[in-house]
């Protein structure tokens, strides 16, 4: 088993839970979080782990793609104190794996393709898109994407939208109203819909910002141009 760890999720929940506490304590607290991920999923010898971090943000090639509204642009711009502590306290000591140009989740995902012993770690639901095994660590929680339900989330998250990552979707379509649309059509069907709510530019400036690379410097193209 290979469990790839999204540990940016990891600092920024001690961050803000240890934001009182020295960065000692905040950093004995990260590593007792990220040994009992481990552990719960440790079932045999050769388990192995790597944490994913993201590299600097205005690096970032999403940037570029973003015309509707600003890439995390939403985000407040004061960090949590001990935020940068401890992802140089992972980078030092558990030898984390640092992105560049893009997000930890595009080298998670890259590394998860084609690979079936692979294990995504994280709570965040962008990886439901990736086919394979995924833990939330929040809920305990291990279960399988498939193809079939990986395409439809994707394309789900075009008309629904990002909130966190300021990525705007269509006006009054949720999470019941984009399954109602989208459940048991092909990917070519999944995506003429996204472009009949959203408009041709807007479906593919969402496709490009929501797809999670799988090789490197990818840059994600609709089904009609596959």
């Amino acid at each position: 088993m290979r469990l790839l760890i999204d540990a940016d999720m990891s600092c920024y929940a001690v961050a803000f839970s240890c934001k009182e506490e020295p960065l000692e304590v905040a950093c004995k607290t990260l590593s007792s979080m990220i040994g009992d991920i481990i552990a719960d999923l440790t079932t045999v010898e050769d388990t192995t782990w790597t944490l994913f971090l993201s590299g600097a943000s205005a690096d970032n090639f999403r940037h570029a793609v973003a015309v509707t509204a600003p890439y995390k642009g939403n985000r407040p711009s004061e960090k949590p104190v001990h935020l940068q502590g401890l992802r140089d306290y992972l980078l030092k000591e558990w030898d984390a794996q640092l992105s560049v140009c893009q997000e930890a989740d595009d080298d998670i995902a890259t590394a998860a393709e084609g690979d079936e012993t692979a294990v995504i770690v994280s709570q965040d639901k962008d990886f439901d898109q990736c086919v394979g095994w995924r833990y939330n660590p929040r809920h305990k929680k291990l279960y399988e994407v498939t193809e079939e339900s990986g395409k439809l989330w994707f394309y789900r998250q075009f008309l629904i939208g990002d909130g966190i990552d300021n990525i705007k979707g269509a006006d009054g379509i949720g999470l019941v109203k984009s399954l109602k649309l989208l459940e048991d059509l092909t990917e070519t069907q999944m995506w003429d819909v996204v472009v009949y709510e959203l408009g041709r530019d807007r479906a593919l400036e969402n496709g490009q910002l929501l797809h999670l690379r799988r090789y490197a410097n990818e840059t994600w193209t609709p089904p009609e141009e596959n």
